[in-house]
């Protein structure tokens, strides 16, 4: 399999990721069930980030290789969801809810591999931050190869009729 996910009517897959140090590692059969994208605040501040893009899969079909012991789980006290994370090097890993026995959801970036399913969906996007990119043009940035820049918009002359 390539980087590239997978097109649908293929046959099943190994998906193949794991965490940044690479103590523990993942196996999912692909195609994932579903994928999202997760703006609400309790993903934010697990992954320091505007959101968290996750696919989703049956626990049966994922296996996680921990030979070191390190996979660490932590549980949140309002919500009893486990999120699982590697201990050496904190990358988060797996997310589980008491609601969803049977399933897992695993951050789509541990995946080094593709993973049968586009992440079109968005969940809790009423608490994205004010700071989150929403699509506005980008341009490059002069002398700094391969970074881009927010363009600001025109703006718009100020006629006599806005004034009144």
């Amino acid at each position: 399999m390539t980087g590239s996910d997978q097109g649908r009517g293929k046959p099943a897959a190994t998906a193949r990721g794991g965490c940044a140090c690479g103590a523990v590692r993942i196996e999912m059969t692909s195609p994932a069930t579903w994928a999202w994208h997760d703006h609400g605040r309790a993903t934010q501040r697990a992954h320091g980030a505007q959101a968290g893009v996750f696919v989703g899969s049956w626990k049966k079909r994922v296996r996680v290789l921990d030979e070191e012991g390190l996979l660490t789980r932590w549980s949140e006290p309002d919500t009893g969801a486990v999120r699982g994370f590697c201990g050496r090097c904190g990358t988060p890993l797996l997310y589980e809810r008491p609601r969803s026995p049977h399933f897992v959801n695993i951050p789509r970036a541990v995946f080094e591999t593709g993973v049968g399913r586009e992440p079109r969906y968005h969940l809790n996007i009423e608490a994205a931050p004010a700071w989150a990119y929403r699509g506005e043009p980008l341009g490059p940035l002069k002398g700094f190869p391969g970074v881009l820049r927010e363009r600001p918009g025109r703006r718009k002359p100020v006629g006599l009729s806005d004034l009144f």
